[in-house]
């Protein structure tokens, strides 16, 4: 399995876990591999790549820094680094989307997508990667794409994205109210409460998309609804059922044939969440990917 990631994924100067976790990720498969896993480097969006999703002074304000206000709207404080990290980072989701079109099962260690909108960005999203792999996955022949995400917090910049897109659809499971919406018709937006519904809401979600299956999907592992994440958490959702979770998607999609790519979302080191521990978060996606889908040849 391919997985896509550069360093320049890092080029930030911007010191956060959205930021860093990729490298830190990459570091683990160094020291503990993950069998069948392989490294890739991806080609970086260019500014007319990103502009067909994003408006053009939104994406020139990213790579030069002015006006302030926009290459920032983010949240990360402007640097030369930041543009060819966004680049190099929504480069990878593309390229996970069309390797999973041709080979079944891709990934890349990308995060910071899913609250970006048209003209800024938002929630330290700075381009959707997820909408920009999406539209590419279409005019590589995709007939339907779905978005599903499991992030922690409400994907709103996608569902801003694809309102009213042919082909494209999403399925957005939350446990935290940031960047909720409503009233968007490509779009499926659950609120989780209670723990006790997570496993259950996704099951009949799943059961839901399996009445009228996509020709690819798009999976935006997010790790930060578990419980001692830092930001999103909701108690009681453990890694245990994080696991079952990764099982459950990965599972679905392969016994019906379908491809996915996914992308790394929400995670955040916190008092009660190390480095290390958040890695293993992480690595729970891969290790589901990988075991789901042994076997295929690339």
């Amino acid at each position: 399995m391919r997985i896509f990631y550069s360093n320049q994924y890092l080029s930030s100067g911007h010191e956060f876990d959205t930021t860093r976790k990729a490298g830190w990720i990459v570091d683990s498969l160094t020291d503990r591999p993950i069998p069948g896993v392989e490294i890739v480097e991806p080609t970086p969006l260019s500014p007319e790549d990103l502009a067909v999703v994003h408006d053009v002074a939104y994406v020139q304000a990213v790579q030069t820094g002015k006006p302030t206000y926009l290459a920032e709207s983010q949240g990360f404080s402007w640097d030369p680094g930041l543009f060819p990290a966004v680049c190099a980072s929504n480069g990878g989701m593309v390229a996970a989307a069309l390797e999973a079109l041709q080979h079944g099962i891709s990934g890349s260690l990308s995060s910071g997508l899913h609250h970006a909108r048209k003209d800024r960005g938002s929630g330290y999203c700075t381009f959707n990667g997820l909408v920009l792999a999406a539209r590419k996955a279409l005019e590589a022949g995709a007939k339907s794409v779905l978005i599903l995400d499991l992030d922690a917090h409400c994907g709103g910049g996608t569902a801003s994205l694809i309102k009213g897109l042919a082909g494209i659809r999403q399925v957005d499971i939350s446990v935290s109210r940031f960047d909720n919406y409503d009233g968007v018709t490509n779009s499926i937006l659950e609120m989780v409460d209670m723990a006790e519904g997570y496993i259950p809401f996704l099951q009949h979600h799943l059961d839901q998309v399996m009445l009228k299956p996509p020709d690819l999907v798009i999976y935006n592992a997010g790790m930060d609804p578990f419980e001692d994440c830092m930001t999103g958490g909701l108690a009681g959702i453990n890694l245990e059922m994080l696991r079952e979770r990764e099982q459950m998607v990965f599972s679905t999609f392969r016994k019906a044939g379908i491809p996915i790519a996914f992308a790394l979302a929400g995670g955040y080191v916190g008092q009660n969440l190390s480095q290390d521990g958040l890695v293993n978060l992480h690595r729970l996606t891969i290790e589901a990917a990988t075991t789901t889908y042994q076997g295929i040849d690339r």
